[in-house]
């Protein structure tokens, strides 16, 4: 059974930071890519961030600078650290792990950055 259980999520003020975990298990995380998504309320889900197996990342402009991904194999965690964060960054933040065949996600954890 795959799960993907997201934390760290909470309510902060604009300029701080937060740090997600999601902590992987049924899947080999190793060979997987790992991405954070976001939602915000009435808008589509958006790639926030993303590290392939080779620790390769990307981001969305809106991120770049701001947050980083990072992975752990050894403990099959991927990490969203976020600094300076503002009002527009608030939404709840998936997890997802992704190969050729599967992608699963996880349940999400609520990011609210108050101004």
């Amino acid at each position: 059974q795959v799960q993907l259980v997201e934390s760290g999520g909470g309510l902060v003020q604009a300029g701080e930071s937060l740090r997600l975990s999601c902590a992987a298990s049924g899947i080999i995380f190793s060979i997987n890519a790992m991405s954070w998504y976001r939602q915000a309320p009435g808008k589509q889900r958006e790639l926030v961030a993303r590290i392939t197996t080779e620790y390769s990342t990307n981001y969305a402009d809106s991120v770049k600078g701001r947050f980083t991904i990072s992975r752990d194999n050894a403990k099959n965690t991927v990490y969203l650290q976020m600094n300076s964060l503002k009002p527009e960054d608030t939404a709840v933040y998936y997890c997802a792990s992704q190969t050729a065949f599967n992608r699963y996600w996880g349940q999400g954890t609520q990011v609210t950055v108050s101004s």
